[in-house]
């Protein structure tokens, strides 16, 4: 009877390991998809931002220094702003920060653009601010 109960202890206690293993396990498994999946939607939110700024900043580039009126439209500019800001705010608040400042400098500088080297510099200047915020944290999740 003895053995039996001491069977039965060894028995109970490797059952409850077992299923704290199992449940420890899990959670970490749990944890660990939740990262990477978080991970995966900044990573593509950053690229599709980077492919928007080389739109805005080919809009700019060819409004100032070919003076063409159709591809350095600036309401496909307003719309590449907006999809950057839109989009930063899925990467980092430091990115949406520059976002926003970059949205700000083409909201008040938009109509000078096709004119002022200035502008242009500037502009480009925060394109490639938030560039490099987005390059930040890219590299801070590696």
């Amino acid at each position: 009877m003895r053995n039996l109960k001491e069977k039965l202890k060894v028995y109970y206690i490797m059952s409850v390991f077992s299923v704290l293993f199992a449940l420890l396990g899990f959670s970490y498994n749990a944890w660990r998809m939740e990262v990477s999946e978080e991970n995966n939607n900044v990573r593509t939110a950053a690229f599709e931002v980077f492919e928007h700024l080389g739109e805005l900043e080919h809009i700019i580039l060819t409004a100032y220094y070919d003076g063409d009126e159709i591809s350095g439209n600036p309401r496909k500019g307003w719309v590449e702003v907006g999809l950057v800001v839109d989009l930063s705010a899925l990467i980092a608040p430091d990115v949406a920060d520059k976002a926003v400042m970059l949205k700000t400098v083409w909201a008040d500088s938009w109509h000078l653009m096709g004119a002022e080297e200035s502008v242009v510099q500037e502009l480009v200047s925060k394109i490639d601010d938030t560039r490099m915020a987005i390059k930040m944290v890219l590299k801070e999740m590696s």
